[in-house]
């Protein structure tokens, strides 16, 4: 009798719910698209809620709920901010935040991993682009809001939080992680022998300024006139800024277009140019990307490729080339939604393509095989004697010949000069092929002049 009962109970709820499902198809037949007809099948939803959900519900849970559905449907870019996230979205656009250090959006109902930031838990930690973060702390995230996900990952520095990481092929694992302030210094340098080296972390509040910076610094530390050129390292940067995209861009253009964004409506499309000389006065430029390297990384990868100005070396770029805008409700928060698509000088497509190296150099580990020299010219009979060849006259300076033999004959230890001081990771194939790739450059401008 209980089991009859608690059937036709079933029954009768799913029927009552068919009926008024009906009801509202009826009044719908004719007009299926007008939006006053629609709202009435909101007003209806929302009122079976508040009467027949199993918990209680506020009304703002509820609308800010249907926002963040809504927005989530469009894209994973376009989501709903309450007061909190947007003071949280406006300091860390200032380059100081608390958290675990990553950039991260919504891919399949999931949270996948776009970048973790240099330096950060994250970044320790080893959190990779493209790692799905399935759990935290134990709870599934399967079917939670990207927005809420994130206020989960953050807390109270030195607490500590477990995630679940998908990655590929292997089996999910547990990653522990102590929560931090996140202090972003948006740009580092280093002089690499003669070789100046810049790495851009995130595109946040006087990037461009402090880039300028590091280029006077290095100029200062090697000398100018023995600068061979510079690499610019945006892999795994999730963007930022767009105003900050195009002074960085500008850094090393003096004219030209950089980026233009396109809109549904044609009169708020914008193109963006280059307005100061370049800064390094046309020096040799390497740029560095891979699949974390996303938005305004691309633009500016994008805009030195189109004009000649840079090799592109790295690994294929993240695809976004979307634009958000912000757009505040006083006393509610605000709606980060997308409004437009980026396209570079020559009007390529950034979004899901990405930006395509120059030079493709994979991630990967060189390891040393020691010469062995059991035979040569002068060991074999008869070998004619060697001597001083006559003194040519050289296409070549002697010192820029010097300069190159730094990072094209050496590579102990994937170690590009023996003289400089590197404190990058040994493992850094990607850099020192760069700085070869960057050297070599150079050694054929100087063949010119």
């Amino acid at each position: 009798m209980k089991l009859t009962s608690l059937l036709l109970g079933t029954v009768f709820l799913f029927s009552a719910g068919c009926a008024d499902a009906t009801a509202v198809k009826n009044t719908t037949s004719d007009t299926p698209d007008d939006p006053y007809v629609l709202m009435e099948l909101f007003g209806s939803a929302y009122q079976l809620i508040k009467q027949d959900y199993v918990e209680e519900t506020t009304d703002r849970q509820l609308v800010e709920n249907a926002i963040s559905g809504m927005l989530s449907g469009l894209d994973p870019h376009s989501v709903f901010l309450n007061q909190e996230d947007m003071e949280d979205m406006e300091t860390s656009t200032k380059g100081e935040f608390g958290g675990l250090g990553m950039e991260v959006s919504a891919d399949k109902g999931l949270v996948r991993v776009m970048s973790p930031i240099d330096d950060t838990p994250a970044y320790k930690a080893g959190i990779q682009t493209g790692d799905y973060i399935t759990h935290i702390d134990g709870e599934s995230l399967i079917g939670v809001s990207l927005t809420e996900a994130v206020k989960r990952m953050r807390g109270k520095p030195g607490t500590k939080i477990t995630l679940t990481i998908a990655r590929g092929d292997k089996e999910p694992f547990d990653v522990k992680l102590k929560r931090d302030i996140i202090k972003v210094d948006p740009v580092k340098y280093e002089a690499k022998g003669d070789v100046g080296y810049i790495r851009v972390i995130q595109f946040s509040d006087h990037t461009s300024d402090k880039i300028k910076e590091a280029i006077t610094k290095i100029n200062k530390e090697i000398g100018e006139d023995k600068v061979l050129g510079y690499i610019l390292d945006v892999r795994n940067n999730p963007g930022g800024l767009l105003t900050e995209a195009v002074n960085v861009s500008d850094v090393f253009l003096s004219e030209g277009e950089i980026v233009s964004t396109r809109s549904r409506r044609p009169e708020e499309s914008m193109s963006f140019s280059a307005k100061t000389p370049d800064f390094t006065n046309g020096k040799p430029l390497v740029v560095l990307i891979n699949e974390g390297s996303a938005s305004a990384s691309e633009i500016v990868a994008g805009a030195l490729q189109d004009h000649h100005r840079a090799i592109i070396v790295g690994e294929q770029s993240f695809g976004k080339g979307s634009v958000q805008a912000v757009r505040s409700i006083p006393g509610f928060g605000g709606i980060k939604l997308t409004i437009s698509r980026y396209y570079t000088p020559s009007g390529r497509s950034i979004q899901a393509k990405g930006i395509e190296p120059d030079i493709v150099i994979p991630r990967a580990k060189l390891e040393e095989f020691p010469a062995v020299r059991w035979m040569d010219e002068k060991s074999l009979p008869g070998a004619i004697a060697a001597e001083e060849g006559k003194k040519a006259k050289d296409t070549i300076t002697k010192e820029a010949q010097k300069k190159a033999s730094k990072g094209l004959t050496k590579d102990k230890n994937t170690a590009v000069s023996s003289d400089e001081k590197d404190t990058s990771p040994a493992t850094d194939y990607q850099l020192n092929r760069a700085i070869d790739i960057l050297r070599g450059i150079a050694l054929y401008q100087q063949a010119d002049k």
